[in-house]
């Protein structure tokens, strides 16, 4: 691990890397806790860093559709930011744009293809930076899961009566797995999470929480709701824009 972290540190600095800023095209709102369609302003560069969460709509009727009799509409894929073991900043995302993948993508070419399609982006970014340490767990598990399949079958139980959101199943059958076979796209943040050190292991319930759960830091859920511990670590959504806006 030791060695891992070395090269990370110089990484996160910024040695011998220009940002997305400076490269242009990678602006942020001001953040606010909703899902609407305004620019509020003034925008600022935004940089990708390990452990911002990223989100964003789907223009797709089903996904739309899915999410809502689930309970979590208005909000449609998450993923989270890492840094690339060999170097840069990357997005992992179970399923993008409804694959059946999960896929290490660069971050800002992936938020633009979402605007592009007419969807809207956000950015949770994190309040404090990650440390090395938390930083190279968050890209040791990230990078494990790349290319694996996405859990289509435990996403689609979210709208029967075996899903694993129900309020029982919550309590008791819901912890982190850590690393697995599959995962949907909210699940996989979750699990990052918990694998980089940002929440508590025995609370955290991964394969419960939705994208509109970490949106928001709360939950219709009510054990989630008590134990998201979300907007201590990270700042309000802020819309993600392609452009400056005054």
């Amino acid at each position: 691990m030791g060695l891992f972290i070395l090269p990370l540190v110089l990484l996160c600095s910024g040695a011998g890397d220009a940002s997305a800023a400076e490269q242009g095209g990678s602006y942020l709102c001001q953040p606010a806790f909703c899902v609407d369609y305004a620019l509020r302003v003034p925008t600022e560069p935004y940089t990708p860093q390990p452990g911002d969460i990223f989100l964003a709509t789907d223009q797709q009727l089903w996904s739309r559709v899915g999410h809502w009799l689930a309970g979590g509409g208005g909000l449609h894929h998450s993923g989270i930011i890492l840094m690339r073991s060999n170097g840069g900043p990357a997005l992992i995302e179970a399923g993008p744009f409804n694959s059946l993948k999960i896929a290490i993508l660069d971050p800002c070419t992936h938020m633009r293809e979402h605007v592009a399609a007419g969807d809207r982006v956000w950015i949770r970014r994190r309040r404090v930076p990650l440390t090395p340490e938390q930083t190279a767990r968050l890209t040791e598990f990230a990078e494990a899961q790349d290319g694996k399949p996405f859990a289509m079958l435990r996403m689609l139980a979210q709208v029967t009566p075996f899903r694993s959101r129900s309020p029982l199943r919550v309590y008791f059958l819901g912890t982190a797995h850590g690393s697995r076979d599959k995962f949907f796209c909210s699940e996989l943040v979750m699990e990052s999470c918990v694998a980089a050190g940002l929440h508590d292991p025995f609370t955290a319930r991964p394969d419960s929480t939705y994208p509109r759960d970490l949106f928001f830091g709360k939950s219709i859920n009510r054990y989630l709701n008590e134990h998201l511990e979300l907007d201590a670590g990270w700042y309000p959504p802020a819309r993600w824009l392609e452009q400056p806006c005054k």
